[in-house]
């Protein structure tokens, strides 16, 4: 079960999420703290994926909050959404480009729009779960989404991938950037110039007198031609690059005298899409009719895109190819966090794993049961470890022991996995056997 933080006051939207949460109540278990300590607790203590902050509510220290949150970006992820006083308050509170930030909403908004909004992150949880908790990925992993003609689910969906490749360490932080860019830019165009049928100079004299680009996006998208239609996005999230397909339905556009042009001037209000996308990404194109667009990221291999606090004083060693980090049978005194490379398991003399920064940690089944080691670890090229003696690692749990809390849940997750598999095995001959007949 997830659990949703709600940190607010505000009688209106405590209403709001506990009547939504209510279709969801095996799923999505809403904790309400309308104290900023209490909060800031919970989230240390429980890692909720979901976290509701009302910023119009003046009991709630939000930004005291979000600091937290900040200052321990490795561990506390997920998906934060916003609530704002007013319109303008909701546009600062964007401008902050935070990428823990699924959304703003104007209390008002929030109220019309959360029970779909909840749809939205109930049939995505996936994509929410704290690093280290998602399936350990091994060929290419595909999927799509289909939004409606809402800015929200432009958003939403973006921010599901984007935190997804970064917690599964496929993208550093100057590619979370780029992708969040890309995305945003490119799906915005299907929505406007593609599902919309809003043009450049529509949009300028619209600009140019005062208006709210929303408000003309809720004009055009609500009309009975455009309100059924669907943006599709594609994604293929491979070992070396992950690839994006985004469509409209839309007529289309002359794709191809807009990128061989200069663009528009810098000073332009907008139109700068197409020129910033391609410098942010690889192999951006369109098909011939103008309604779909596709690019590639290249992803990081084997390499952790964050190391977290707690562990950067330790020291980093680093491997050569083929070099032993650990012995089978050696007392366990070390716990090392995988910040790069590739490490071979044996046991026995056998291989039976690869470990890769996605699985985090090496040995912590016997660091934590006092055991010796139960396989041989070897560097199968160059990478580097975070070595934490155990008395260290000890000493740190007792300072911040939320962080005990998460690799608990991590083993358990694992533990988990494991379970499943040996089930799935176990229905299998199962089933071999009554086909042979034995």
């Amino acid at each position: 079960m997830k659990k949703i933080l709600v940190s607010s006051s505000n009688t209106e939207v405590l209403e709001v999420v506990k009547k939504g949460c209510q279709k969801y109540l095996e799923s999505l278990d809403p904790i309400f703290c309308p104290d900023t300590d209490e909060a800031l607790s919970f989230i240390d203590y429980e890692l909720p994926e979901i976290k509701v902050l009302d910023f119009s509510s003046e009991e709630i220290d939000c930004d005291r909050i979000l600091a937290a949150i900040h200052s321990d970006p490795w561990l506390h992820n997920g998906g934060i959404i916003a609530i704002a006083s007013s319109p303008k308050e909701a546009e600062e509170i964007e401008n902050r480009k935070d990428p823990n930030i699924l959304i703003v909403q104007t209390v008002y908004n929030f109220k019309q729009n959360f029970s779909r909004l909840l749809k939205v992150l109930w049939s995505n949880q996936q994509f929410l779960f704290n690093r280290g908790m998602q399936n350990r990925m091994g060929g290419d992993e595909t999927g799509g989404f289909v939004c409606d003609n809402d800015p929200m689910d432009i958003r939403l969906y973006t921010s599901f991938l984007v935190n997804y490749l970064y917690c599964c360490n496929r993208i550093s932080d100057d590619g979370r950037y780029a992708l969040q860019t890309c995305l945003m830019e490119l799906l915005t165009n299907a929505l406007e110039h593609g599902n919309c049928g809003i043009s450049y100079k529509e949009k300028t004299d619209f600009l140019m007198t005062g208006g709210n680009i929303l408000d003309l996006i809720n004009q055009k998208r609500n009309l009975p031609e455009n309100i059924n239609k669907k943006i599709k996005i594609h994604y293929t999230i491979g070992r070396e690059k992950s690839t994006f397909t985004i469509a409209d339905e839309g007529p289309g556009f002359d794709w191809r005298s807009q990128i061989n042009s200069a663009g528009p001037d810098m000073d332009e209000t907008h139109g700068r899409g197409i020129s910033l996308s391609s410098d942010l990404v690889t192999n951006l194109r369109y098909n011939d009719k103008g309604n779909e667009v596709s690019f590639d990221i290249t992803n990081i291999l084997n390499t952790s895109n964050t190391v977290p606090g707690i562990m950067i004083p330790f020291k980093t060693i680093e491997y050569k190819r083929h070099e032993i980090v650990c012995r089978q049978n050696d007392p366990s005194t070390d716990l090392y966090f995988i910040v790069s490379g590739r490490y071979g398991v044996y046991a026995n003399g056998k291989l039976i794993s690869v470990l890769t920064p996605n699985d985090m940690f090496i040995g912590e089944m016997a660091f934590l049961l006092n055991d010796r080691r139960s396989a041989t670890i070897m560097s199968a090229d160059e990478g580097k470890l975070i070595r934490i003696p155990k008395v260290s690692f000890v000493n740190l749990i007792r300072k911040n022991p939320h962080y005990g809390i998460f690799l608990s849940k991590l083993l358990a997750q694992r533990v988990l996995r494991q379970n499943r598999k040996t089930l799935q095995l176990s229905a299998t001959i199962a089933e071999l056997k009554a086909q042979l007949g034995d």
